[in-house]
């Protein structure tokens, strides 16, 4: 399949932290195009992840709620966007489970007024696509071995999976009834600079700074796979141009890990660049009361998008994590003002320790 040029490109979520680097991937190698980011801008929307282009004449920041149907009924039809790359979405598996409902309004909802405004857009647009960016806890949970493909039966266990399930379907339906032009990927666990520190480097790395508990789940033996965000970025890019109509492509790191030796191998390094004695920080590590319905692991096999589309990471683990510690050290600022107010409660809230 050719390279498409569309022109006006919508990247809904993009002031998030996946989102924010896809859309500073399209702005900067894309200057013929006309990059809008829609976000609402809740608790892990901010705009300083992005002040380095805010002012790129091909980019346009737009405030907006994606389940406000009348709000996106309106903006489709006053702007023709050539294509969507829906990545907004409520993403946090334990807020989910305190809060389902909120994960139904946007995942759900949010995903389908985005499909039925596209409809219009497409019709007659040749060039059109729907890009809906998902996750492998669609699929569930694997044992010690095995890995998630394109084919994997989706199995999600947490509210949040269910609802990232329910849009992908939706997504499927309405290439299959109304033959809207769509790509699907479903991706593994995301690290890097801006992520909100809810999820568990960026919590770990706060945390270390001021000398509080390593939350742990459960044994700590879960394991995830992880990849750098800005290779994520690129493989988005990728699919979103050279992707084929109606195909779904797992993106992931080739990089298993443990989370109690990631929290290790975390306490190593900040150790090392924060010339602290070793296993200074390890004796934060605190086992908490572990998670309802806690998947064991996951692990993406990759090679469709590998040797369909040529694409695999090109920073490893040791690379990433190291720029990654760096960025939060020296972006504290950031970090204090993403943690203040409601993160503190909702912090405060979720972690319990086990009495062990």
């Amino acid at each position: 399949m050719g390279k498409r040029i569309p022109k006006k490109i919508l990247i809904t979520g993009g002031a998030g932290f996946i989102g924010s680097h896809v859309v500073r991937q399209f702005v900067e190698t894309y200057q013929e195009y006309q990059v809008y980011n829609l976000d609402k801008l809740t608790y892990a929307g901010n705009l300083e992840n992005l002040k380095d282009i805010e002012n790129a004449p091909n980019y346009t920041f737009i405030k907006g709620d994606i389940t406000d149907s009348e709000f996106i009924t309106d903006l489709f039809s006053k702007t023709k966007f050539d294509g969507i790359i829906h990545l907004a979405a409520e993403s946090h598996v334990d807020r989910s489970i305190t809060d389902p409902m909120a994960f139904v309004k946007t995942n759900v909802i949010g995903t389908v007024n985005l499909l039925n405004a596209s409809l219009k857009l497409a019709n007659g647009n040749p060039s059109f696509r729907f890009y809906h960016i998902s996750t492998d806890e669609v699929y569930g949970t694997l044992g010690e071995t095995g890995f998630f493909s394109e084919t994997t039966p989706y199995s999600p266990r947490s509210p949040y999976s269910a609802s990232k399930a329910s849009s992908d379907h939706f997504v499927r339906a309405y290439g299959e009834t109304y033959g809207l032009p769509y790509v699907i990927s479903n991706c593994s666990n995301n690290y890097g600079p801006n992520q909100f520190p809810e999820k568990l480097i960026p919590l770990f790395i706060n945390n270390i700074l001021h000398n509080k508990s390593l939350p742990v789940y459960g044994d700590g033996n879960y394991t995830r796979d992880w990849l750098y965000v800005m290779d994520h970025a690129k493989a988005i890019d990728l699919i979103f141009h050279k992707g084929e109509k109606g195909e779904t492509y797992n993106v992931g790191g080739f990089n298993e890990w443990k989370n109690i030796d990631l929290t290790r191998l975390l306490c190593r390094l900040m150790e090392k660049k924060l010339n602290r004695e070793e296993g200074s920080f390890e004796k934060l590590i605190i086992y908490v009361q572990d998670r309802p319905g806690h998947d064991l692991r996951y692990a993406i096999d990759a090679s469709k998008i590998k040797n369909e589309l040529g694409w695999s990471p090109t920073v490893t683990f040791e690379q990433g994590l190291g720029q990654t510690i760096e960025w939060y050290l020296t972006n504290q600022d950031w970090l204090n003002h993403v943690t203040s107010g409601e993160y503190k409660e909702y912090y405060k809230k979720q972690y319990q320790q086990l009495n062990k």
